[in-house]
């Protein structure tokens, strides 16, 4: 009888989600502009929520750096975009392959590193990148520079369109992504990594595959995020590109929403635009405001929201734990 349950909850989540996704969808036909932008940045907000919670819920690497991503994906519109003519919609899957392929080097640096100094190590390499960048004039250099021209020739309803869809496959697409990930022997391994590294390694894990593995999906996913986000904001700056609010505002969404969980994300982000829609006139207190309900929820209500809610209810939408078959 539970595992019945359990199978027709996990249907029954399924359904939901694809509604969601059908909905979002057809908001092209019917939706005001402003729906339309809100629910594009609600979506590439949960992206870049799922691969952190990727990188640090379930690989345990603690990451403070994805703005790097972040910011090289949204220069490569100006790169391969405003410099050489290309679609931006074409931009954003190179931009994930090569954030992939620059995260190489980079990992091969930072997991020489543990816990606070792989931390410390991650935001190093973003300022790094962030001043480079800044002082390359035929990037704009620190005053930055318009992406409009890459966007000119497409229709506004087709670019709003396309801007939308994109930010589905990226937001929705990436939380199926983690799932059937996790449900994978791969996922398997990663949650042994994350509960101790000696002990999965003792079992046969490779620890370093898998950590390998995690980060570099999680660069490539921050990657077309920043590319995306800077198609719908017409200008980039270094400043603007490789800002840390980036990072704080998914770590905020992750912890308030319930870190190592699929379903925490997805509430979090909710969380997030909630508060800030209530909080956003209040000035620099809005900022305050949401640092001290991360305080609390790290400190009273470590596992999130949903942590609260799956604990009362039993309710699972995403479940990944494997149970014994009951004879």
């Amino acid at each position: 009888m539970t595992q019945t349950s359990s199978l027709l909850r996990q249907r029954a989540s399924f359904i939901l989600l694809l509604g969601c996704i059908v909905f979002a969808a057809s908001m092209p036909w019917w939706a005001r502009r402003y729906t339309e932008q809100w629910t594009i940045e609600f979506l590439y907000t949960l992206a870049l929520a799922q691969g952190w919670n990727l990188l640090a819920g379930y690989g345990g690497l603690l990451s403070v750096g994805q703005q790097a991503f972040v910011g090289i994906g949204g220069y490569l519109l100006v790169m391969l975009g405003v410099n050489a003519g290309l679609n931006p919609f074409v931009v954003i899957p190179i931009a994930g392959l090569v954030c992939a392929v620059l995260a190489v080097p980079m990992a091969g640096l930072l997991f020489r590193l543990r816990g606070a100094n792989f931390a410390v190590g991650t935001w190093v390499v973003a300022e790094v990148l962030r001043l480079l960048i800044a002082n390359d004039d035929a990037l704009g250099g620190g005053s930055g520079t318009s992406i409009t021209s890459t966007l000119m020739g497409i229709p506004v309803w087709w670019r709003l369109s396309g801007t939308l869809w994109v930010a589905l496959a990226l937001g929705a697409g990436g939380t199926l992504v983690v799932y059937a990930l996790l449900r994978s022997k791969l996922g398997l391994a990663l949650t042994a990594v994350r509960d101790s590294e000696p002990a999965a390694a003792s079992l046969g894990v490779s620890v370093r595959r898998v950590k390998w593995i995690v980060y570099l999906a999680a660069a490539a996913w921050a990657g077309m995020a920043g590319a995306l986000i800077f198609i719908t904001k017409l200008r980039i700056a270094p400043d603007a590109a490789f800002s840390i609010d980036w990072t704080t505002t998914i770590f905020f969404v992750v912890v308030i929403g319930g870190i190592g969980t699929i379903e925490g994300p997805i509430l979090g982000t909710l969380a997030f635009f909630i508060l800030r829609g209530l909080l956003a006139d209040y000035g620099s207190w809005y900022l305050v405001a949401l640092g001290a309900v991360a305080v609390v929820f790290m400190v009273w209500i470590p596992s999130g929201l949903w942590g609260m809610i799956s604990r009362g209810t039993g309710l699972r939408l995403f479940p990944v734990q494997r149970r014994a078959p009951v004879a």
